[in-house]
C-alpha cells in the first residue's frame, strides 16, 4: 500500500542562480530520496568537468547537455522557458523562495530583468498561498553566515512580498530543514472531478498513460473519464501513484493512469486537457469567460481586441480582450468607467475574454485552481487574474459573433512603466533613500481585488 502520509506538493522558484537545483537535490538526497552511491557518481563527474559544486543540482539534471551548461532544464527559470515553471507552480500547495544572500546575486533578482519578483507573484496568483524564503549561499557572504545579512535580507524580502498578498509574519526565513513547518492546505471536497493533463505517455506493452494532478474529486479505476475541451472518452484500467497501484486517487495526488480506450494517444491527448468524469458534471470547452484582471506590466496600454497568451493551470492557450467591460477602484471597488477604451498600468477591470484555441476553464468559486492565471506577452507576465464566470459550448453561445479590434501600438514609456514593476527592495539605491509607502494588489481566494498597503524601507 502507499504510504498514507497526505500529500504536500513543493515547488522552488527563484532567479536563475539562486541555488534551487542544488538545494533540491541536496534535500532529496537527506530525505533517502536518493542512494549515497549515486551521490558519489555525480560528485566524481562533476569533479572530472571541475564543476563540483553542481553534484546536487544533478540528482534533477537529467539531460547531459543540462549537466555541461550547470542548470536545470525540466522546470526551468530562464524568461524563455517559464511557461514550465508556470505549470509545475499550478500543482504546487507550498513554495520554496531560494534567494542568493550575495549582494551581486540579491540585487541580480530584484533588478529589472530578475525574476524573484515574479516567480513569487505567479505563485501567490496561480494559489500558492504557502511559502518559505530559503536564503541560499550564506557561505558566500561577507563575513561568511553574516547575521547582519540575513537581517538585511528579510528586512527587505518581507515588504515585496507583503506587496504581493503574502502575510510576511508567516512566512519563515529560514534553511532547508525547517521544511517541516509546512502545513497541509484545506482540500476541497464534494466536487466532480478535475484533473489537468500534465503529461501523456505512450508505454510500450502498457498503453497510453495521461499524468497530472488531481485537482478535485476522486479518481478511480472502472470510472469513464471525459477530455475536454474534446469529447473524447476513456474508462480507466488502473492508476498509479508513486510507482504503486492505487484503488482512488484524492485532490493533491498527483497520478498515472492507464486508459482502456486504445484509440488515445499522446497524438489526440494533450498538456492542458481537463479529464473528469463523464457521468458527474464533466468539463467542457470554454466559449468565453469573464474575467477580474490587473494590468501589472505592459509598455502601452491594452484595448479591446488584445490577444496575449493565457496560461490557467497547466493550458497555455492565446485568448482575445473581446470586450473591456469596465474598469474600478482598486481600493474600494467602486466602477469609475463603463466600457473604457483602454487599460494600463496599475488598472483593474473586468474583461470578457475568448479563446483562440478550444481550452477548459472555471469559476473561481466552483474550482479555484482552473479559475485563476496569468497573461504572458513579450515574454513577461502582463497581468494576472481570476475568472468570475464561464460560457461553455454545449450550449447556445453567442459568442460566436466576430469581434473587432487590434492591438495597441501606442507608444507609453515601456522604461519607466518597467522600472515602477520591478522595483523591488534591493536594487543599488543611495543610503539616503527615504521609506515610501508600497500598495499592493491582492487577488484574494473570494476572487475579489483587496490593497495592502505596507512601509517599506529601500536599502
Amino acid at each position: 500500500m502507499v504510504n498514507s502520509k497526505p500529500n504536500i506538493n513543493i515547488v522552488f522558484i527563484g532567479h536563475v542562480n539562486s541555488g534551487k537545483s542544488t538545494t533540491a537535490g541536496h534535500l532529496l538526497y537527506k530525505l533517502g530520496g536518493i542512494q549515497k552511491s549515486a551521490i558519489e557518481a555525480l560528485g566524481k563527474e562533476a569533479a572530472e568537468m571541475k564543476m563540483r559544486s553542481f553534484k546536487y543540482a544533478w540528482v534533477l539534471d537529467k539531460l547531459k547537455a543540462e549537466r555541461e551548461r550547470g542548470i536545470t532544464i525540466d522546470i526551468s527559470m530562464w524568461i524563455s522557458l517559464i511557461k514550465n515553471m508556470i505549470i509545475g507552480t499550478s500543482e504546487a500547495d507550498c513554495a520554496v523562495l531560494v534567494i542568493n544572500s550575495t549582494t551581486l546575486g540579491l540585487q541580480a533578482g530584484w533588478s529589472k530583468d530578475g525574476q524573484t519578483w515574479e516567480h513569487a507573484l505567479l505563485a501567490y496568483t496561480l494559489g500558492v498561498r504557502q511559502m518559505i524564503c530559503c536564503c541560499n549561499k550564506m557561505n558566500a557572504t561577507t563575513p561568511k553566515y553574516s547575521k547582519d545579512r540575513y537581517e538585511v535580507i528579510v528586512k527587505g524580502v518581507s515588504p515585496a512580498l507583503t506587496r504581493i498578498g503574502y502575510n510576511a509574519d508567516d512566512i519563515p526565513f529560514v534553511p532547508i530543514s525547517a521544511i517541516d513547518q509546512i502545513s497541509e492546505p484545506k482540500r476541497p471536497e464534494g466536487k466532480p472531478l478535475r484533473l489537468p493533463l500534465q503529461h501523456v505517455y505512450k508505454i510500450g506493452g502498457i498503453g497510453t498513460v495521461p499524468v497530472g494532478r488531481v485537482e478535485t474529486g476522486v479518481l478511480k479505476p472502472g470510472m469513464v473519464l471525459t477530455f475536454a475541451p474534446t469529447k473524447l472518452q476513456s474508462g480507466v484500467k488502473s492508476i498509479q501513484k508513486f510507482q504503486e497501484n492505487i484503488n482512488e486517487a484524492l485532490p493533491a495526488d498527483i497520478v498515472g493512469f492507464r486508459l482502456t480506450n486504445k484509440t488515445l494517444s499522446d497524438k489526440n491527448l494533450m498538456r492542458g486537457y481537463v479529464a473528469s468524469n463523464s457521468e458527474d458534471e464533466p468539463a467542457m470547452e470554454a466559449a468565453k469567460f469573464t474575467s477580474r484582471v490587473i494590468i501589472i506590466n505592459h509598455p502601452s496600454v491594452i484595448t479591446k481586441g488584445y490577444t496575449p497568451i493565457l496560461d490557467c493551470h497547466t493550458s497555455h492557450v492565446a485568448v482575445k480582450f473581446a470586450k473591456l467591460a469596465t474598469k474600478f477602484d482598486r481600493e474600494t471597488g467602486v466602477e469609475l468607467e463603463k466600457k473604457p477604451k483602454s487599460l494600463k498600468n496599475g488598472d483593474a477591470g473586468i474583461v470578457k475574454m475568448i479563446p483562440m484555441k478550444p481550452m477548459v476553464v472555471e469559476g473561481i468559486n466552483e474550482y479555484p485552481s482552473l479559475g485563476r492565471f496569468a497573461v504572458r506577452d513579450m515574454r513577461q507576465t502582463v497581468a494576472v487574474g481570476v475568472i468570475m464566470s464561464v460560457k461553455k459550448n454545449g450550449y447556445k453561445n453567442k459568442a460566436a459573433t466576430k469581434m473587432t479590434g487590434s492591438t495597441t501600438d501606442q507608444k507609453d514609456d515601456a522604461e519607466t512603466s518597467s522600472k515602477k514593476r520591478k522595483e523591488g527592495p534591493f536594487e543599488t539605491v543611495s543610503a539616503e533613500t527615504p521609506s515610501k509607502n508600497v500598495s499592493g494588489l491582492v487577488i484574494g481566494d473570494d476572487g475579489l481585488l483587496h490593497r495592502k498597503n505596507v512601509m517599506s524601507s529601500v536599502t
